[in-house]
């Protein structure tokens, strides 16, 4: 596969679990394709008076098990065939961890980075506008994602509410705690990764207390992975990286010295006491756990032989290719793929839509315990495939979400 279309890497991992399990053809062809698409253009007023044109996109990749649940993305490279990917590995997402919802995805081609408020929440209306008739909480319920925010949400939540005339917090997950957002939903991405890595450390004998960690992509999920993992597991920060660079310091960084860092200067370069590393050197770095969490594709057959963390927890969405999967398997790096390790977002989204449906909010504490009591179950059943059917982690992720995915589409009769 010499070309990384994620949408094509997404339908290989589903041919090579279909194959496995077994499914008939027409279950199989269904599973490959989203069930809906749909794309729309948005003229938006800029700043300077100017109109500006802007492409946006949201697909409905499939609602056998309830209503399409994704992220809206605003990026400047961002494609049909990106969202189409990552609609359907939302599908086998909330299958893994169980919970009754599908798999949607939206986005915006644009870069919010040189936008102002004032912009933003223009667009942020317009897509609203463009893709409110095929929203609502018993049929596809988006959440932020790359480059949006729980304010962005709370204003797409107000133009969906404004359009329809009347109160439906649960359209919109992600959203600022006074709209009815939930406790607990900032870091649970990376929550939800660091307790899978907690389980998968136990199985495999690890002490991780005092072993070091490296981070690429110092998002939201990058920036609470380094906190999490140094509060939760014990692990020291080594390496941490975003789009403009990385920092490296073998002895140990601070987590919360460099979140800070990266919060006041938006960007790591030029963090006291670290040397600089590129984003390429940090992945091949000796490191227990590495959390790859920025863009997808960057372990790849061309580097996978030289990854030499014993933990790979994918917080970002396909960041290892299939070819480098295999590689990896080979070399003994355990993989906590992208669909179980980033899950905890969804989840606690998926709490954000009990909560506004019974009008009635957990304490913070419930949404920990509930979120771990479901990310653990969730690896452990992935587990149990892995050592059953002799495959790699992402194998046995993908057979265990296929198998319930195809399962409810044979019980609606649809084939």
């Amino acid at each position: 596969m010499s070309e990384l279309n994620p949408f094509k890497i997404a339908q290989a991992q589903l041919d090579a679990a279909a194959d496995r399990l077994g499914l008939d053809i027409a279950t199989h062809d269904l599973l490959r394709w989203p069930q809906q698409e749909l794309r729309v253009t948005l003229p938006v007023q800029m700043d300077d008076g100017k109109v500006q044109i802007f492409h946006a996109y949201r697909v409905q990749y499939n609602t056998a098990r309830g209503p399409a649940k994704g992220g809206i993305r605003w990026h400047p490279e961002e494609t049909i065939d990106t969202i189409r990917a990552l609609a359907a590995w939302m599908t086998w997402k909330t299958a893994v961890v169980d919970i009754p919802l599908g798999g949607g995805k939206g986005g915006v081609t644009c870069n919010p980075k040189w936008m102002s408020e004032a912009e933003k929440q223009r667009l942020a209306r317009a897509y609203i506008r463009g893709v409110a008739s095929t929203l609502g909480v018993s049929k596809d319920v988006p959440a932020p994602d790359v480059y949006t925010t729980p304010q962005i949400m709370g204003w797409m939540m107000d133009e969906y509410e404004t359009l329809v005339g009347h109160h439906h917090p649960g359209v919109i997950t992600g959203k600022p705690i006074p709209l009815g957002g939930s406790e607990g939903r900032g870091d649970s991405t990376a929550r939800g990764g660091v307790y899978v890595t907690r389980e998968a450390a136990k199985l495999l004998n690890l002490d991780l207390r005092g072993k070091t960690m490296a981070i690429q992509g110092f998002g939201n999920a990058g920036q609470y992975a380094a906190l999490l993992g140094n509060e939760i597991l014990g692990l020291k920060l080594i390496a941490a990286s975003d789009s403009q660079g990385g920092i490296y310091n073998g002895k140990g960084l601070d987590s919360k010295q460099v979140v800070e860092y990266k919060l006041k200067t938006g960007s790591l370069q030029g963090f006291p006491g670290a040397e600089g590393i590129s984003n390429e050197e940090l992945l091949e770095l000796d490191v227990t756990v590495l959390f790859p969490a920025a863009l997808e594709n960057v372990i790849t057959a061309a580097n996978a032989d030289r990854i030499r963390c014993k933990i790979s927890c994918e917080l970002a969405n396909g960041p290892t290719t299939p070819e480098a999967d295999e590689i990896l398997h080979q070399n003994k790096v355990f993989v906590l793929p992208d669909f179980l390790a980033n899950a905890g977002g969804v989840t606690v989204s998926y709490f954000e839509q009990v909560q506004n449906t019974y009008n009635f909010y957990w304490p913070l504490q419930e949404v920990h315990e509930r979120l771990d009591q479901k990310m653990t179950r969730a690896f452990h059943g992935v587990y149990q495939m892995y050592i059953q059917e002799k495959v790699n982690m992402r194998q046995a992720a993908y057979l265990v979400s296929v198998a319930r995915v195809a399962e409810a589409c044979k019980l609606r009769g649809w084939v």
